[in-house]
C-alpha cells in the first residue's frame, strides 16, 4: 500500500480555516485575540461582571467569546475609581468637611466621611454599574 504524501498546511474552502499538519493529524490554526489590557478586576469590575451574568447575559456572553471582556471590566474599574474619587472630592468641598474638624472632632468627622462615600458609590452604581435597571422596573 502505498503512502500518501500529507501537506504541511491547508485551508478547508467551506469554513475558510487553516489546518496544520502535527504528527498524522490536522489541527486547525486558531489564535485568540491579543487582550488589549492586562490586570486585577477590582471590586467594582467584580459587581459589573456579576450584573452581565445576571441581566445582560447576550453582551456578557458576546463580550466573553470575543475576548473583550477582560479589557471592558478593567475599564469599568478605573472609571468608578476615577469618578468615586472626583464625587468625594467634590461632596467634602460642597460639605465644607476640613483638617480643622478632622483635628477637633475626629469621630464626627469619620461619620461624614463615611456617609460622603456610601453616597458616592451608590452613584456609582446606579449610574455605571446598574445603569439601565431602573428603566426596567418601571
Amino acid at each position: 500500500m502505498e503512502k500518501k504524501e500529507l501537506k504541511e498546511r491547508f485551508v478547508y474552502e467551506k469554513t475558510g480555516i487553516e489546518y496544520r499538519l502535527v504528527g498524522d493529524y490536522y489541527i486547525p490554526n486558531i489564535i485568540m485575540p491579543k487582550i488589549r489590557r492586562i490586570g486585577n478586576i477590582g471590586k467594582y469590575g467584580i459587581l459589573k461582571l456579576n450584573y452581565m451574568k445576571k441581566y445582560k447575559i447576550p453582551e456578557y456572553t458576546e463580550m466573553l467569546l470575543n475576548n473583550e471582556l477582560k479589557s471592558y471590566l478593567l475599564d469599568i474599574e478605573d472609571e468608578c475609581k476615577d469618578k468615586l474619587e472626583l464625587l468625594i472630592k467634590q461632596m467634602v468641598e460642597k460639605e465644607n468637611i476640613t483638617e480643622k474638624l478632622k483635628s477637633n472632632n475626629q469621630m464626627e468627622w469619620v461619620q461624614k466621611m463615611n456617609n460622603i462615600k456610601n453616597r458616592a458609590e451608590e452613584i456609582i452604581l446606579n449610574e455605571i454599574i446598574c445603569y439601565n435597571s431602573q428603566s426596567k422596573i418601571k
